[in-house]
């Protein structure tokens, strides 16, 4: 078998909260991503769904290491890469790109597209002189822009134009693994499927290997090979994107899916929705044993005393339930 890319293990991200001051004391520690383990395969895309503050884009940032891991490993191309000092990891970084949600905060004001652009290249001594002008050119050309248009500033394009430059500067520098942040959340629903088919389009042109986080399952089922369903920063269902859309076995996931709107009235009418109870718990005071419980429709007391691990359904599809056999 082909060896992970990307192989997260037991990775752990907390944050702790302190009070006060001159004399600081602990309050508790944010537990945004609590012992996840994932394998992306070379040329997979996996899509990293759940609810906002679930623990996705402190994953995304960890593995890329704009925020530090509190324990657990990252293995990039068959090497641990969390421990790694700064100058041996700068090796590896034109390799691991991230593609930020909000494109208009990830683009300097200051800069033009020519200069956002050049920069990797030029700082990782890919290109100089003239032919940064025409790596740059065919950057633009190859996300649906005119090079004309490098002269300007992001200010000047529209939100869908200023994720198209975010994904250009993505790909500058030719990387094996994407991970996409929630990359259409801030954009209108006619423009995410102009931004999705872009992506799919350069998955397959150029053999891109995509983490692709987001909210919608119907979003992340349409792009990927694999679904990851996150809640309270631990993974609770894991598989083929058709099995875990069609077919989902965890009560939160049923939740998810069931909140998909449907472009049928009569159909979005009659149908049954999963009811959670109350608002998610806080990741700094997270419920005893499964993360769920408080909210699950089918809990039950034993719920609140064991974590459920993630056990195999069949057919590579894994959930986090101990009425797995039930559901």
């Amino acid at each position: 078998m082909t060896r992970p890319l990307l192989e997260l293990r037991e990775l752990r991200v907390h944050f702790p909260v302190y009070a006060g001051l001159v004399r600081r004391r602990l309050l508790g520690t944010v537990r945004a991503v609590d012992g996840v383990s994932l394998d992306v395969a070379p040329g997979e895309t996996v899509g990293l769904v759940g609810e906002s503050g679930c623990g996705e884009s402190t994953l995304a940032r960890a593995v890329v290491r704009l925020v530090p891991c509190t324990g657990g490993t990252v293995g990039f191309e068959g090497r641990e890469i969390s421990a790694l000092r700064e100058p041996a990891f700068r090796a590896i970084r034109p390799r691991l790109q991230l593609i930020f949600q909000d494109p208009y905060a990830s683009l300097n004001p200051r800069m033009t597209v020519f200069d956002a652009l050049a920069e990797p290249l030029r700082v990782h001594g890919l290109a100089d002189g003239r032919d940064v002008l025409r790596r740059v050119s065919d950057l633009m050309e190859l996300v649906g822009l005119a090079p004309r248009f490098m002269r300007k500033y992001p200010h000047e394009f529209s939100g869908g134009q200023r994720q198209r430059i975010a994904i250009a500067r993505a790909l500058a520098l030719e990387p094996k693994l994407v991970i996409a942040d929630e990359p259409v959340s801030a954009l209108d629903v006619s423009v995410q499927a102009q931004i999705l088919n872009l992506i799919a389009r350069l998955r397959e042109q150029m053999g891109l290997t995509l983490l692709f986080i987001a909210h919608d399952l119907s979003v992340v089922h349409y792009l990927s090979h694999r679904i990851a369903v996150m809640y309270l920063g631990r993974l609770v269902e894991l598989g083929p994107a058709g099995e875990v859309f069609h077919r989902p076995r965890h009560p939160y996931t049923r939740a998810l899916i069931s909140a998909i709107p449907v472009p049928d009235p009569v159909r979005e009418k009659t149908r049954q929705r999963v009811a959670l109870h109350d608002e998610p718990a806080s990741p700094l005071n997270p419920p005893s044993g499964c993360p769920f419980h408080p909210r699950c429709p089918w809990a039950q007391p034993r719920c609140a005393e064991t974590v459920p691990p993630l056990e195999s359904c069949g057919d590579g599809h894994q959930a986090a339930c101990i009425r797995l056999d039930q559901m």
